[in-house]
């Protein structure tokens, strides 16, 4: 051969990113159809849990029997926290942002992990001078942390080095193309690391899928990791990991930087005892789903509340328009029609100011959005 004419092209990016987008597209599909889920899943729970709240209340119950309902109690919530974290991952959880100092929030975490952990687990944090804060939901954070921290340590039986770093990145248009699903601009990286035994690239590929998991039955849900990187992908940012087998593991959380300064108030500790109505206080409650309809009323009824009912918003302003007043307005997030529970409590505020409005919802994704752009003092259950 005397002349050879030819043209290589490296199709090494190419491939990545169509894989990073098959992905993508995979966890999103899997994320709409566990949103759906847990939605129903837990419109049946709050039946199940409302009913065996009214047998306690107000039926007379031997011991047996109060065993019985208190089982049943747990298994709704336990049954509560699995949707809680289908939720997460589907990116629709109710998020409460607000403005977090990372690094002290490791540091008042310390002390926790080390008991939780164990004594054969070293950890160690590391913080970037000039932190800067980011915008998260604070419970929702801690909850990540305290799953990457039990995940290490089930990584290393027989012990290690558990790191917990803080730092600030910005990333620009390049930075931000070279991780899929992250949008240009400035965040907070809080990286946990350990010494354990690494996750092979096969099993790697699929950590973040629900239900995957290489523990064995009993052992795990497999929702750890999906809960982290689906609140960290709602919250606006990213989760990313990086193993290599007998090299131990890195999982990183992107957090939107916040420009506010910190919240100084904490949430108020809720009462023991549930609160029961004061003479003629009135709750009209607005709720399609009849199933979860009666047992509500029946419930309020037995703590003593007068109560009015509606099962959309035309209703509601019909029963407002021909009833004393109402005191308090139990609103379903998603109603039929063409008015869903946001612009009916705009409409009752205009026509009895004096009415307070509490919202419920099994998950409403986008409505949720838009309660709280409207008012940020809102009650939502």
């Amino acid at each position: 051969v005397r002349l050879w004419v030819g043209a290589s092209t490296d199709v090494t990016e190419r491939n990545l990113a169509e894989e990073e987008l098959r992905q993508a597209q995979k966890m999103e599909a899997i994320g709409q159809l566990t949103g759906g889920v847990a939605h129903d899943f837990n419109n049946l729970l709050l039946v199940i849990q409302i009913n065996l709240e009214l047998i306690r209340i107000t039926s007379e119950v031997d011991d047996a029997v109060n065993e019985m309902i208190e089982r049943g109690v747990h298994a709704v919530e336990r049954g509560s926290a699995l949707t809680h974290r289908l939720l997460a991952f589907s990116r629709k959880q109710t998020l409460l942002p607000v403005t977090i100092d990372v690094g002290e929030m490791v540091a008042d975490m310390a002390d926790m992990l080390r008991r939780t952990l164990g004594e054969t687990i070293k950890i160690n944090t590391r913080g970037q001078a000039g932190l800067w804060l980011c915008h998260a939901d604070q419970s929702q954070l801690e909850n990540a942390l305290l799953n990457l921290a039990i995940n290490a340590r089930d990584a290393m039986p027989d012990g290690g080095t558990l790191t917990i770093e803080t730092a600030n990145i910005s990333l620009d248009d390049e930075a931000a193309a070279q991780r899929a699903e992250i949008e240009p601009g400035h965040y907070v990286v809080l990286s946990v690391s350990d010494t354990g035994r690494g996750i092979d690239s096969e099993v790697l590929k699929h950590v973040f899928e629900p239900f995957f998991t290489t523990k064995g039955v009993g052992k795990g849900t497999g929702l750890g990791l999906s809960m982290v990187f689906g609140f960290a992908k709602q919250t606006g940012g990213l989760a990313t990991i990086n193993s290599e087998k007998g090299e131990g593991t890195t999982v990183k959380l992107y957090l939107p930087r916040s420009e506010e300064r910190g919240d100084e108030s904490d949430m108020d500790e809720l009462d023991a005892d549930i609160p029961v109505a004061r003479e003629g206080e009135q709750i009209l409650v607005v709720e399609d789903d009849a199933d979860v309809l009666v047992p509500t009323l029946a419930l309020l009824s037995a703590l003593g509340y007068e109560t009015a009912e509606a099962s959309d918003a035309e209703a509601a302003l019909d029963v407002m328009a021909n009833s004393a007043a109402i005191d308090l307005m139990l609103c379903d997030v998603i109603l039929p029609g063409t008015m869903i529970g946001p612009d009916l409590a705009a409409e009752v505020q205009k026509r009895s100011p004096a009415t307070k409005i509490i919202y419920m919802t099994g998950y409403a994704e986008d409505a949720l959005d838009r309660i709280f752009a409207m008012d940020k003092d809102t009650h939502l259950l």
